[in-house]
């Protein structure tokens, strides 16, 4: 039988000890925050060239240079997230893995806070161009966090054989693996039906909708990043057994706070709906992730979550031309009361097909047992 992670915010604070987990911390929460620093204003510079949310989703002073710009990240992007996203789980012992995720979620969602705010604050005071200068200069703190992890120790001649196979290794385990697969399901309807509200409609949400400006939609991420540190740091204490109610739960808050905000009258309480579908949001990513990692074999790890990201980085630049492109066609508020019912519809029904796979243990959880001496050497 396999040993239940001991939970708390004790064992959770155990990960930031001096080492390489806390040095990639520090360097990931300056990156973050200088990357939704230029998120806020890549957004923004668009917003003002079209009242088109389907050319908002394409992504860039003509439109052509962002889109082109934002082309070039997004391929950058999909090599980068899926390293770092495995990266994580090497730099701590198996049973600190959902802290470590906790905590690298939490410092990402936190970024959230402060990148949008300090972006809105340089867009008014010296333009858009310094949200991007400041995002390429905060990558200098996470390159040098980078070299400053030691090189990986080398596993026996066989570990390193398996782990030198291919990404096909990788999708033959989570097609085979039920809850992996599930868990990659959830966050492609996520990307699919959600994301694109939050990341790409929301400057025109506020400008059209709400008929706001760039300060208060600075202010408004920042705030609904608020909900994302909080579902994060949850993530610490959920042992188990209650990780999929939970995501089912989660489900139902965003579902409720898109639909919400398809109805919201004012600023005030499209913040308390933002801050709720940014806590849901959170936690099930967080949670999808605990679950994947956790159950991948040790020379499969990087693999699978490579194809975990996949559901996430690799539909995203897709994602963005639906929910966006029939905004344009029936209206913002109507787009969103549809999203809200797609993504609850499905994401129920993937999460209700693996509730009690998920609250076993996986068999790279299990220890070994090792095999009792034959009769006759025990005679």
């Amino acid at each position: 039988m396999s040993t239940e992670v001991k939970l708390g915010t004790r064992h959770a604070l155990r990960v930031l000890r001096p080492g390489p987990f806390r040095r990639y911390i520090i360097g990931s929460s300056i990156s973050d925050t200088g990357t939704w620093m230029q998120v806020m204003a890549q957004g923004y510079v668009m917003s003002t060239l079209t009242n088109k949310a389907l050319l908002l989703g394409m992504a860039k002073l003509q439109i052509w240079h962002i889109l082109a710009f934002a082309a070039v990240l997004g391929i950058s992007n999909s090599f980068e997230m899926p390293t770092l996203n495995a990266l994580v789980p090497e730099l701590v012992t198996r049973d600190e893995i959902q802290s470590a995720i906790a905590i690298d979620r939490a410092v990402f969602h936190g970024s959230r806070v402060v990148g949008p705010s300090l972006a809105g604050i340089f867009i008014s005071a010296w333009g858009a161009a310094s949200a991007f200068f400041c995002n390429a200069i905060s990558f200098v703190a996470l390159i040098i966090a980078l070299f400053m992890i030691p090189p990986r120790q080398r596993g026996t001649a066989e570990e390193e054989h398996k782990r030198a196979s291919g990404i096909k290794d990788g999708f033959r385990y989570v097609a085979k693996d039920k809850p992996s697969l599930a868990m990659i399901g959830l966050i492609a309807a996520t990307t699919v039906f959600i994301f694109p509200i939050i990341t790409v409609m929301m400057p025109l949400y506020v400008r059209l909708v709400l008929g706001l400006g760039a300060d208060r939609l600075g202010f408004l991420m920042g705030a609904s990043a608020v909900g994302s540190v909080v579902g994060a740091i949850f993530l610490i204490s959920i042992p188990r057994g209650k990780r999929v109610p939970m995501m089912m739960l989660n489900v139902c808050i965003v579902a409720c706070a898109i639909f919400g905000l398809s109805r919201a009258p004012s600023f005030y309480i499209a913040t308390a709906l933002l801050i709720f579908n940014s806590l849901g949001l959170a936690m099930n990513f967080g949670l999808a992730n605990t679950i994947v990692q956790e159950r991948a074999p040790d020379y499969l790890r990087g693999r699978v979550s490579a194809v975990f990201m996949l559901s996430f980085v690799g539909l995203m630049p897709v994602a963005g031309l639906g929910i966006t492109g029939l905004s344009d066609f029936i209206g913002m508020r109507t787009a969103l009361a549809i999203a809200a019912g797609c993504y609850a519809l499905i994401a129920l029904i993937v999460l209700g097909r693996v509730r009690r796979q998920c609250a076993q243990p996986a068999v790279a959880e299990t220890p070994k047992v090792e095999a009792p001496p034959p009769v006759a050497a025990a005679v």
